[in-house]
């Protein structure tokens, strides 16, 4: 294999590089995803808080992020330290990232709104300072188009991993206690996770040489990012089906256990769910080699379009049939994993043939924050509306034809025509294969 050099960009990088690049993507997901599925739920449910305070917190941490992601993508690629920009960053990550998901998911059992804001912000800082660099060393670790298609195919493998026991732990040892729950022991295997993974990745995997030419400042950066068409689209694109996804996410354990009427299947639904995503990264990674990244991208958005519309219609106790749209949106799930950071990273040379200045921090942090705004608005949008229908989240609670009905149609038919909105923006992507070999050409030039 053509593993990176000082002065140059591997075309692709050995299965042993590419595992240890890997590992720390599944305590990464496991910190990432609590924090809008489980998270809301355990304060409301079971630290009894009310459901509109913690839609209002929630999006207070986010709005913290816009802050927060764009220093980091900065600081990223303008340091220059003998360990590496990016390797750097996101050693110092760890222990940030570590202790506050154990704060977060291990609560005072009298925690309040602003233990949540507050561990959430700090979480969510943590998570950013390490995701930012991590994503941007696997975006220069490879040039070629498909061989980045390999390299993000096995890191959201892993991240699929990694939310797959942060949906077993806390249902198998109890979501529902106060104290040292299943939320509290799952903090805990994240932060020791993190630690040891982060470390191994950093030992074992080499950082590639920095193609900047020509550094620029801020606002001429922020010139050039805004004048990058590929990347508005693609940012575009995947702020609204990151909305499409995150509200059926931020739902789904309110759906199964209010309109469904099957709280003990939440877990094993929601299990289903990401396992199937498994087995749809290499479907992906197939389907980009056959019709090209953005096309395959687009017709899983539409296959999932039509079968999710359909769980409205569903009836109570309508367990089999829930299941098997939980296993078919969960294949497609693997495209929408794979595929768009594989096209960021063919974005990003698109800037750094323009302008001289590879600044895929920059460019990861702008992403990062997309997918947090998304499911922020997710959280934040959809609590206050079920509170307007008067949807109430307690789990001995009985709610009302409205109610069930807005809740089924903001969980399922609001994300579809999201959905189809973003498949308009990526159907004629300008950016190919080819496009992309004669952006690395002007590159190495």
């Amino acid at each position: 294999m053509n593993e990176p050099v000082a002065g140059g960009v591997a075309t692709q990088i050995s299965g042993r590089t590419l595992l240890a690049y890997a590992l720390p993507a599944a305590p990464l997901a496991a910190l990432g995803l609590p924090l809008y599925s489980l998270v809301p739920t355990y304060y409301t449910e079971t630290l009894g808080l009310p459901i509109a305070s913690v839609g209002w917190a929630l999006l207070v941490v986010r709005l913290f992020d816009a802050v927060t992601d764009p220093l980091a993508g900065y600081a990223a690629d303008r340091i220059n330290p003998a360990l590496g920009r990016r390797r750097l960053l996101f050693l110092l990550a760890l222990p940030v990232a570590a202790v506050s998901a154990l704060m977060l998911y291990w609560p005072a059992q009298d925690a309040g709104v602003w233990w949540l804001a507050g561990w959430g912000m700090l979480t969510s800082l943590g998570f950013t300072l390490a995701v930012v660099p991590y994503s941007a060393w696997g975006a220069e670790l490879v040039s070629d188009y498909h061989g980045r298609t390999r390299l993000t195919s096995a890191r959201e493998s892993l991240t699929l991993m990694g939310i797959l026991v942060a949906i077993v732990l806390p249902f198998a040892i109890g979501f529902e206690q106060k104290g040292f729950s299943g939320l509290a022991v799952l903090g805990i295997t994240v932060a020791v996770m993190l630690l040891i993974f982060g470390a191994l990745t950093v030992w074992l995997v080499p950082e590639p040489a920095n193609q900047t030419k020509t550094p620029l400042p801020l606002g001429e950066a922020l010139s050039f990012l805004a004048r990058n068409k590929p990347f508005l689209r693609l940012i575009a694109a995947f702020f609204l089906n990151g909305l499409a996804n995150g509200i059926p996410a931020t739902l789904f354990l309110y759906f199964v256990s209010a309109r469904l009427q099957l709280p003990e299947l939440r877990g094993p639904l929601l299990f289903l769910y990401f396992l199937s995503a498994i087995a749809g990264i290499p479907l992906a990674a197939l389907a980009a080699r056959k019709l090209g990244k953005h096309r395959a991208w687009s017709i899983a958005m539409i296959a999932a379009c039509i079968i999710f519309s359909t769980a409205p219609f569903l009836t109570p106790t309508a367990a089999m049939p829930f299941a098997l749209i939980c296993a078919a949106t969960g294949l497609l799930l693997g495209f929408d994993l794979a595929l768009p950071p594989s096209i960021q990273a063919d974005v990003i040379d698109a800037d750094t043939a323009a302008s001289g200045d590879q600044r895929s921090g920059f460019y990861f942090a702008a992403w990062g924050l997309a997918t947090k705004l998304s499911l922020a608005a997710g959280v934040g949008i959809v609590f206050p509306l079920l509170g307007f229908f008067g949807f109430n989240p307690a789990p001995d609670a009985q709610n009302g034809a409205a109610a069930l009905l807005a809740l089924a149609v903001i969980y399922a038919w609001v994300p579809v025509t999201l959905k189809l909105a973003a498949v308009t923006l990526m159907w004629n992507f300008p950016l190919d294969e080819t496009v992309q070999s004669e952006l690395r050409a002007r590159i190495r030039q």
